[in-house]
């Protein structure tokens, strides 16, 4: 990106390749309060694709053709145009194209005649520059039911995972799920941890773990839902095979010689055999009622008090509890499992605000439970405030060491306790703060312009949320923190002297470069007519 001798680049590695000290992780960044995109080129000639985001390194920007078909991959190649005095000097009309700015590398046809390009999904594998990217059919709401399929969830006919490596755009390898269902917007139902993926599957109740491979492959681990260990399956299917035989060997004895009770041998036969997936609970389910039963257990010496207890906080939610599904998924590290459970209302739909909602702490190697908790629990929001990094860590990338929280900026802290303080119900407040578990994967931009301890900035508007806004006409400041009555420079989206149609409702989207002054503003109204994109850089 930079020459080696490049001041920019110099000062760069010292600042952020170096390890900063523990007591000042912010401080490695200060040099950006003077290096801000303080130019805009407004309504630039770009491609008319929908450009998703910049990698965590910075060395690729991810776009997709309107009919969500391709893959269209960029690299940033910065301008190479300057003058003495660039304040009042126009840029030369080659330098304000879009191909100033990036250079295509390739395009590549991820998506059959029937299958579409999720445009809200993409991870990115650091290490090895793997990308992420997954088709789907169309989603079918009203359909078939499954014996195994939890009723009222949707079904697609087929999603399917591509792994690609973008220096060069060739398909590593691909994972299929068919008539399954699999919450794409957004990474929802996906989470990669270091080279290990988690894809939970809604429809099944099964999380799939699988580990992405130096080569490029996607190997199966193993699936946590009905089973937790590897040998379970086979350990049922082995006393369901006993039991079978010695029912069997039972009715041959006691009928044999009776030619009249054929029929009833028959139906003897057929009600020995185990009923799949409905002979038993899901294993998951089995160890989260065996860990509230011995925590409410453990509550009480008494045993007279221990049933009591039991009857009100156990037995009478039992069927509550059964009746949770896995809502959604996320890796704490390569041991354990944060899981929220809701009901299928709560998990199909947009807003789960109000469904009630738990998190269970999974330990893979043990396939215990260890932690479990409501929505509402003020331990557990507890943990979040103050170590919300150890939530959020997903990427080996050093540049999201840096993502603003507030466990690591006292900005966001006093933020985030001012909001406390202002919320009516203290409880009502823990559950709106905690919606935001388990953390989407790779949802926030690690630009250093997203700092509170750098910049303050109306996060109503902008935010390092991978997430479209209501776009405003006016401008978006960004003011210096240290320097409160200095503002550093402005992000204005959409055209350079406002829109002529004020009725029409538009939204607005942030592309933010993760270590250069750069970032690209795409403002669009709901109907999606040609977007407006301006591209904010360094002059």
């Amino acid at each position: 990106m930079f020459t080696s001798r490049n001041v920019t680049a110099r000062v760069f590695e010292r600042q952020i390749r170096t390890p900063p000290p523990s007591a000042s992780v912010n401080r490695a960044r200060r040099f950006y309060e003077n290096l801000v995109p303080s130019y805009t080129l407004y309504d630039v000639e770009s491609p008319d694709h929908c450009f998703r985001k910049f990698t965590e390194d910075g060395l690729f920007l991810i776009s997709f053709s309107r009919n969500h078909q391709e893959l269209i991959v960029y690299r940033p190649s910065w301008l190479t145009y300057s003058t003495k005095d660039d304040s009042f000097v126009p840029l030369p009309r080659r330098a304000s194209r879009f191909d100033s700015f990036f250079t295509q590398l390739y395009s590549v046809n991820l998506a059959s005649a029937n299958e579409l390009i999720c445009k809200d999904f993409f991870l990115y594998h650091s290490t090895r520059r793997f990308g992420l990217f997954a088709t789907s059919t169309a989603q079918i709401h009203d359909s078939a039911p499954s014996p195994e399929a939890v009723p009222g969830v949707p079904s697609i006919d087929k999603i399917t995972f591509i792994l690609l490596r973008l220096d060069d755009g060739v398909v590593l390898d691909e994972r299929a799920f068919h008539h399954d269902f699999v919450n794409l917007a957004h990474n929802m139902g996906v989470f990669l941890y270091d080279d290990l993926l988690a894809i939970l599957s809604l429809r099944y109740q099964r999380i799939h773990l699988l580990q992405i491979r130096d080569s490029g492959h996607l190997v199966d681990a193993r699936a946590i839902g009905y089973f937790c260990r590897e040998d379970d399956e086979l350990f049922l299917n082995s006393s369901s095979q006993a039991m079978m035989s010695q029912d069997k060997s039972k009715q041959q004895q006691s009928l044999s010689g009776n030619k009249e009770d054929d029929s009833a041998e028959n139906g003897l036969h057929h009600h020995s055999q185990p009923s799949g997936s409905n002979s038993f609970l899901s294993g998951i389910k089995q160890r989260l009622l065996s860990f509230i039963f011995r925590e409410i257990w453990n509550e009480e010496s008494d045993n007279t008090l221990r049933v009591q207890s039991l009857k009100k906080k156990f037995y009478f939610h039992y069927q509550d509890y059964v009746d949770l599904i896995i809502w959604k998924v996320q890796f704490l590290d390569r041991q354990h499992l944060l899981i929220k459970f809701g009901s299928v209302d709560g998990g199909v739909t947009r807003s789960a605000d109000h469904h009630p909602a738990f998190f269970a702490v999974y330990n893979m190697e043990t396939t215990d439970i260890v932690a479990f908790f409501q929505n509402s629990a003020e331990d557990l929001y507890q943990l979040f405030e103050q170590f919300s990094d150890h939530f959020t860590v997903s990427s080996s990338t050093p540049f999201m060491n840096f993502v603003t929280s507030h466990s690591n900026s006292v900005h966001a802290l006093e933020q985030l306790k001012y909001m406390k303080n202002k919320a009516n119900s203290f409880s009502q407040f823990v559950k709106k703060m905690l919606l935001s578990l388990p953390f989407s994967c790779q949802s926030q931009s690690p630009s250093p312009y997203f700092d509170q301890s750098l910049f303050r900035f109306d996060e109503k508007l902008i935010s390092a949320a991978d997430r479209h806004r209501q776009s405003s006409d006016n401008p978006i400041k960004f003011i210096s923190r240290r320097q409160p009555q200095t503002l550093k420079f402005k992000i204005k989206p959409g055209p350079e002297c406002g829109s002529a149609d004020g009725r029409s409702k538009k939204i607005c989207s942030f592309l933010f470069h993760p270590h250069l002054p750069l970032a690209i503003s795409i403002q669009q109204t709901l109907f999606m007519p040609p977007s407006v994109v301006n591209i904010h850089f360094r002059r």
